[in-house]
């Protein structure tokens, strides 16, 4: 699914629900009725933080082995 496209979304719920799930148009939850969205890309700060998180845990596990190794 790329991120331009639309999804269905229950704004009580706060939740992505699926078309084959819907009832008359209604979240098979809550019953409220259900709108169309379009999903919203990860933020650039967001995929950096992770990607300097996984090279940091990468680096203390690395560390970790050359301590126990000696």
């Amino acid at each position: 699914m790329s991120a331009e496209s639309p999804t269905l979304w229950c704004d009580t719920c706060d939740r992505s629900i699926d078309a084959t799930a819907l009832e008359d148009g209604n979240c098979p939850v809550c019953g409220n009725r259900v709108t169309t969205g379009k999903r919203q890309p990860l933020p650039w700060k967001f995929r950096l933080m992770i990607g300097a998180t996984v090279v940091y845990l990468a680096w203390r596990l690395y560390q970790l082995i050359m301590w126990l190794s000696h």
